[in-house]
């Protein structure tokens, strides 16, 4: 897979997903959660998911990054992969009227459904951005907090986002991102295949080397707020099938066998991590 093919395939899915209104999960148990209560088991409460525009929640993330945020008024917070803007709304109402929430996605389905979100319910403290997490459409040292929910773990160049959220960061900023992680290495098959890699499996780093590349970008204090183990195999108990997007794939077609399947379920959890730009540092 070179990185071109990645970014058109994850254009492709999620320009589908806008289109339909449907989560990256589908109805199946999968790398991020289970069916329509997928944003729920990500830890929103019912009250954050009604709270947002119809519309706004695809279902797409592995936590509730602005629920771990400690958002304030005033503040100005970025989301990257900000989809159909379920995040940037919840920011948004957050930090208030005195504040803004940005959100930025490359998919430009997603940027129009979020802006139409927003148009629709008359919320003027967001805005949407089209651009790549690799380079972000904002400034040097122009926001607050950062914050993303199980996208970077999509790009092939993970210390770059680092390095771009560290740039777009104030001295002294924080940022929060929930995403899916290996425990070990993937069997090469899945690694390979585009398909998983769009559903958030094959893309995902090592826990150490996710760690080690936010420390590298220049951030401090970088710890995990929580870990969940993310069950990505097994539809049915007694027959294990790989669910990849929402849906089962053979998993000899991965060159996978049983045990390998059962083997996969303990290979892949969900972390939210939080770190902070140094006061000291650079604007």
């Amino acid at each position: 897979m070179n990185d071109e093919n990645i970014r058109r395939s994850v254009r492709k899915r999620y320009g589908e997903r806008a289109r339909t209104g449907t989560s990256c999960c589908g109805t199946a148990r999968s790398c991020c959660g289970s069916g329509t209560s997928v944003s729920r088991a990500a830890g929103y409460s019912a009250g954050q998911l009604e709270s947002v525009p119809d519309g706004a929640d695809l279902g797409l993330g592995c936590g509730n990054p602005t629920a771990l945020a400690s958002l304030r008024k005033g503040e100005t917070v970025l989301d990257l992969g900000s989809g159909a803007g379920l995040d940037c709304f919840l920011a948004a109402r957050a930090v208030g009227p005195t504040g803004c929430a940005i959100g930025v996605d490359m998919t430009a389905e997603m940027i129009d459904r979020a802006r139409e979100n927003a148009r629709s319910n008359a919320i003027d403290n967001v805005e949407f951005r089209l651009g790549e997490i690799e380079h972000l459409p904002v400034a040097d040292g122009t926001v607050d907090v950062v914050i993303s929910n199980c996208v970077i773990n999509l790009s092939p160049d993970k210390p770059q986002v680092f390095r771009e959220a560290h740039r777009a960061l104030r001295p002294g900023g924080r940022m929060f991102v929930s995403d899916i992680v290996l425990l070990r290495p993937l069997p090469e098959s899945i690694r390979a295949s585009i398909e998983a890699y769009v559903g958030c499996v094959a893309g995902a780093s090592m826990k150490a080397d996710y760690l080690a590349a936010i420390d590298a970008a220049g951030f401090e204090t970088t710890e995990i707020l929580s870990e969940t183990s993310a069950d990505a195999a097994f539809a049915d108990p007694g027959e294990p099938t790989v669910m990849i997007d929402g849906e089962a794939v053979d998993p000899e077609s991965l060159g996978l066998d049983r045990q390998g399947v059962r083997e996969l379920a303990g290979t892949i959890s969900s972390v939210t991590v939080k770190a902070t730009k140094p006061a000291d540092a650079e604007a």
